[in-house]
């Protein structure tokens, strides 16, 4: 960064950081913390991600055996179903009238166990989908830091511009009141006409109103940052630190490479994902084998009587015709697994724009921070020049008027420079899905 050792600088960088005391003091680490940690998109990126860990786990219940236990109690003088409760209590006997059983009633419990042999490839390609689902689900909660680290750096000096503005207008201000004092006394010794002296005025007045809308605009920076934060109470004061190190660790990247930006990475992991499901539909015109054993216990109170019984066994099952249903799961499949390479494609070219654009910006930025930095030493000697000259009575009030507004504008130039160059610097960073701050 351009070093900015001018005074006006020392006085805007004073100007930015003189506030109210509050409950804490929020520096860019600090303030990138919180936001991580209460900002409702970081919150929602760790619940996708939880969400696609669960289902890595529903995917991998296909290779563990289920069981399950089913129990009822029912009465009954239907033939059929009482003559099935006596024999499985093991209470026939030849005297039965099976016409007329009588009222018949049967607890019944039954365990059984069931394990998939075959089932195509689905369960394989299901579990690659979940997989890659929660690989992507990763590279979304990283996405999600990235975006959130630059909206903090932004918002945060986005307040520190917002407050060099009224600290400019306020020296403004301070300035065109002392010239006021100044033409009221020239005024008064008949040395200055009247129009003059009401033009000071009247721009004395309208840099009051400048202020109490930059002021106003202060107020609405601090809103924003509370809400990139996720503070609950968005109205409450904030607190810059005066010296915060971490703006001066932003440093340009090394490598101009945005292959590892996480929206890519993510993209990729949903092609493989888009793959796999591709594969569990085509897998459902395979055949499905499944081994099961079952145990069952019946007892029933009106004859007193009880029987256990046993079955075990192999299923076979092969969809021969559905009416078109799997050959639509197919083309739907593949027409989803096309429509995420088109996604990939144009986040690729998208990216390609963003991180181009963020470069133009930064380097915008550097230029604009050189030139207004010369133009605020340049600024600051003309005024003091031409305040003696209108003390001493050797210069228009609308010379005075100028410079005057000149310097404030300058100056203001100058402290966004200053904020605008760390906010083109984060987003460029962002654009190449770097992090913003380097670990050491």
């Amino acid at each position: 960064m351009i070093p900015f050792s001018r005074s006006w600088s020392l006085v805007l960088l004073g100007c930015l950081c003189a506030l109210p005391l509050s409950a804490e003091t929020w520096t860019i680490d600090r303030a990138l913390a919180a936001a991580l940690r209460d900002n409702p998109d970081a919150r929602l990126a760790l619940q996708r991600a939880a969400a696609a860990d669960a289902l890595i786990t529903q995917a991998q219940s296909a290779w563990s055996p289920q069981l399950s236990l089913q129990g009822r109690y029912t009465q009954t003088n239907s033939p059929m179903m009482a003559f099935g409760s006596i024999l499985n209590q093991r209470a026939f006997n030849f005297g039965l009238d099976f016409n007329h059983p009588g009222q018949i009633d049967n607890l019944n419990a039954t365990a059984t166990l069931a394990y998939n042999l075959y089932s195509g490839g689905r369960p394989t390609a299901g579990l690659a989908a979940a997989r890659a689902g929660a690989r992507a689900a990763t590279q979304d909660i990283h996405a999600a830091h990235n975006q959130l680290s630059a909206s903090v750096v932004k918002s945060y000096l986005d307040i520190r511009k917002a407050r060099a503005a009224v600290g400019a207008l306020e020296s403004g201000v301070k300035a065109y009141a002392a010239a006021s004092t100044v033409a009221h006394l020239r005024f008064t010794a008949g040395q200055m006409l009247r129009a003059d002296l009401l033009n000071i005025e009247v721009q004395l007045a309208q840099t009051r109103e400048q202020l109490a809308a930059a002021r106003h605009g202060a107020a609405l920076a601090e809103r924003a940052f509370n809400f990139v934060l996720g503070a609950e109470n968005p109205a409450a004061p904030v607190e810059l630190a005066e010296d915060d190190p971490a703006l001066m660790a932003l440093a340009a990247p090394d490598l101009i490479d945005f292959s590892q930006r996480p929206e890519l990475l993510g993209l990729q992991a949903r092609l493989q994902a888009a793959e796999a499901m591709t594969r569990v539909a085509r897998g459902s015109r395979q055949p499905t084998v499944n081994a099961f054993a079952s145990y069952q216990y019946d007892h029933g109170w009106k004859l007193d009587r009880q029987g256990d019984s046993w079955l075990a066994g192999v299923t076979f099952d092969l969809n021969l015709f559905d009416g078109g249903q799997t050959s639509a799961k197919i083309r739907q499949s593949s027409a989803e697994l096309a429509q995420v390479k088109e996604l990939l494609r144009k986040a690729t070219l998208g990216i390609g724009l963003e991180v181009e654009q963020a470069r133009l910006a930064l380097t915008d930025a550097r230029e604009r921070l050189a030139v207004t930095d010369q133009a605020v030493a340049q600024a600051e000697e003309s005024a003091a020049l031409t305040r003696a000259r209108f003390s001493q009575g050797l210069l228009l009030t609308a010379d005075l008027i100028s410079v005057e507004s000149r310097l404030i504008e300058v100056g203001m130039r100058h402290a966004f420079a200053l904020a605008d160059e760390r906010i083109a610097l984060a987003d460029y960073r962002r654009a190449l899905g770097q992090p913003l701050f380097v670990q050491p």
